[in-house]
């Protein structure tokens, strides 16, 4: 029924979610030692499950559209958010725009001087252009992609409906084990855009976007570390990233734009000495633009599934 073997690892992360909040759900443990571990550890699992819908939305797990559906549902609930809300905003602006005046997380949306709070508070400075962008192509395209607008609906209620009666059971579990996870993950899939982009070369062929490519973190997050390559090939399946990488991406890539620790750059670039600094080692100086409209007359061509690998 896969359309590829490696994602197997995507079922079985999704059943990891889903175990975990259960049975920290019915332990409930109270104590600070065991509860700040437990949400972190939720915390991280919806992050990566945030990953898992970025794969998704770009290249279909199943060879059955009903199953895809399905899954597009299971995916929403482990991330938190309807992922099929993901595709205007990310699909059809970000990837056709790359950090352009059309490009709704272009990294040029925040400016300040002390380069941390460019990390903090990249998610609101992005979020009301992604809520217009998406209002707008669901006004004036949803009507016409019905699959999509089917599946986007399906989610919202079925994701809505869950935490609304998980609040009402519990509301202090409900944010411990559900909320906090979701809002991180949220965060985490947004800002992870600046960590990406900011500071690259969007006219360059390949120079575009940083890269992370230590293994385990890449074993972890299903290769979203090749984000050239990922740029490239939007629809390629997240297994064959590294291959396309080192053929497409790495011979002419600067070198600086392959990190080895997304950690010890975040903590360079953001915490000591946090300067924000062009791939080639320059400062940089964003000059954000006024919003240009990316809503396409041809974005009702969308797969029966509704999935659009860009």
């Amino acid at each position: 029924m896969l359309r590829f073997r490696a994602d197997r690892r995507t079922i079985a992360t999704l059943l990891l979610h889903s175990v975990s909040t259960g049975l920290l759900w019915w332990a409930s443990p109270s104590t600070a030692w065991a509860l700040v571990p437990a949400v972190v550890w939720l915390s991280a699992l919806s992050w990566v499950c945030a990953i898992i819908a970025h794969n998704v939305v770009h290249t279909p797990v199943f060879r059955s559209r009903p199953l895809n559906a399905a899954l597009q549902v299971w995916v929403s609930l482990s991330y938190g958010f309807p992922i099929s809300d993901y595709v205007p905003g990310h699909n059809l602006s970000h990837h056709r725009y790359t950090q352009q005046a059309e490009d709704v997380m272009r990294t040029t949306r925040v400016r300040f001087r002390w380069n941390l709070l460019n990390l903090l508070a990249f998610l609101p400075a992005v979020t009301p252009g992604i809520v217009r962008g998406n209002a707008l192509y669901l006004r004036r395209v949803g009507w016409r992609v019905r699959a999509w607008r089917r599946q986007l609906v399906l989610e919202l209620i079925v994701v809505w409906s869950v935490k609304l009666a998980l609040t009402l059971l519990d509301w202090r579990k409900a944010l411990l084990f559900v909320w906090i996870p979701h809002l991180f993950a949220n965060w985490g899939i947004v800002t992870v855009n600046l960590v990406q982009h900011d500071g690259c070369d969007e006219t360059h062929p390949v120079n575009h976007s940083r890269n992370f490519v230590g293994r385990f973190f890449n074993w972890v997050t299903f290769n979203n570390g090749y984000h050239g390559a990922h740029h490239l090939m939007p629809g390629l399946h997240w297994s064959l990233l590294p291959a396309f990488h080192a053929e497409h991406v790495k011979p002419t890539l600067h070198p600086a734009l392959d990190q080895p620790s997304l950690a010890r750059y975040v903590f360079r670039t953001f915490v000591w000495p946090g300067r924000r600094l062009t791939f080639d080692g320059r400062p940089v100086e964003p000059v954000d633009l006024p919003d240009r409209d990316w809503v396409r007359g041809d974005d009702d061509r969308l797969p029966p599934d509704g999935v659009v690998p860009a």
